[in-house]
């Protein structure tokens, strides 16, 4: 089988022209890992980026890449018309028997739609909702994805939901959906370190901005303080510029917390780096507005931390039934400093049996296993003619 994978490269996400090697989304680099492991399948990544950057041809045996230079003319303000035309040129020559857009946020699931070829869409991020929720000014980036992501939706042959709290947000304007979580990084499949007694560490990860509500974690790490509890609060994170004023804000406010030794930013490690900073704290905390999967949960279960987070989204779903998981209704922050105060003067245990459950679960090569078998139910079927545009 021959699949297409339409993908953002975080190269022109974070204007990095310069670096050689391509980057994806934690969860879709993670499947590609999964692919790397199907010899049976051949997979080509497909990313477009506004200026021409060296790449290599291959990631894998099974794995090509083609970068498809489109200039900005050719994005958003066009409906990314600039971006659907290379990709279908480019598709031409490939062949493919089927294609996945990955994400409604950008050009991957419009072009997928427009692909001339079978087509699926995975959901990222719920644009609409997002929309709803922050309440999106009429022609914003928020705003035009929305509309965008509703376009899309009833015009692909079937959805990839990452999350019940997704699929029950698309279901109603999608043909098909089936829920397939992302799966773990390749770098945290390895156990774990041994369960022994960690420093009192407290881990935060996540863009630094209002849905994660860092600015509100603070203020919650100053109240436990004031407590008298010894606690150390690690914050990891990249700054955004579309959130640059909630990130001068939190810069500020941490910088006497940093000086008192409670709190600490400490930017956007390597994923080296970050898997330390994981199997260096004894509990994670993730406390977001909105959350359409959760990848870092996934992640600080699958390193045995204890877990402390909003009862929402996609967090649910990978909370459930996981040892020392606790959750809290989306704002109830006395209820989360109540529970995280208690867990301090017990002598901040850390319970074991999540990782375990969390490889089991989110392996990669299982869910691109399962990604295959979707293709063919969906090219062996009549039933997914496609509607008329």
């Amino acid at each position: 089988m021959k699949i297409a994978f339409l993908v953002i490269d975080l190269r022109e996400n974070d204007r990095s022209y310069s670096e050689v090697t391509p980057r994806f989304p934690g969860g879709t680099a993670s499947l590609f890992d999964g692919f790397a492991r199907l010899p049976e399948v051949e997979v080509h990544i497909v990313s477009c980026i506004q200026q021409p950057v060296p790449s290599p041809e291959k990631l894998a045996d099974n794995l090509w890449f083609h970068s498809l230079y489109v200039p900005k003319i050719g994005w958003l303000r066009t409906g990314y018309q600039g971006c659907i035309r290379a990709i279908r040129k480019i598709l031409r020559e490939i062949q493919p028997d089927i294609v996945q857009g990955v994400g409604t946020e950008r050009d991957c699931a419009i072009s997928a739609v427009f692909s001339g070829f079978p087509d699926v869409v995975t959901i990222q991020g719920n644009m609409t909702e997002l929309a709803r929720l922050n309440r999106a000014r009429i022609g914003s980036y928020g705003w035009l994805t929305a509309r965008l992501e509703n376009f899309i939706l009833p015009r692909t042959l079937g959805v990839f939901c990452n999350s019940s709290y997704t699929e029950a947000l698309v279901k109603p304007r999608a043909r098909r959906t089936w829920r397939v979580p992302h799966p773990l990084r390749q770098t945290f499949l390895d156990p774990p370190p041994d369960a022994g007694p960690r420093p009192c560490i407290l881990l935060n990860v996540g863009v630094i901005s209002p849905r994660k509500r860092q600015l509100e974690l603070l203020d919650m790490a100053e109240a436990l303080h004031r407590q008298g509890l010894k606690f150390e609060f690690r914050f990891v994170g990249f700054t955004h510029p579309a959130a640059a004023p909630y990130t001068e804000a939190f810069l500020e406010r941490i910088k006497p917390m940093q000086e008192a030794g409670y709190a600490h930013f400490l930017g956007t490690p390597a994923d080296s780096e970050l898997l330390g900073y994981y199997d260096a704290a004894a509990a994670m905390v993730h406390f977001p507005t909105e959350e359409s999967f959760g990848m870092t949960v996934l992640e600080g279960l699958g390193r045995d931390l204890k877990f402390f987070g909003a009862r929402l989204g996609g967090i649910v779903d990978i909370a459930q039934d996981m040892p020392g998981a606790e959750l809290f209704a989306r704002d109830d922050w006395p209820g989360l400093t109540a529970a995280i105060a208690r867990w301090i003067t017990q002598g901040h245990p850390r319970p074991t049996g999540a990782a375990a459950r969390i490889r089991e679960r989110y392996h990669p090569e299982a869910l691109a296993k399962r990604h295959v078998e979707i293709y063919r139910e969906v090219l062996s079927s009549n039933a997914y003619g496609r509607p008329p545009s």
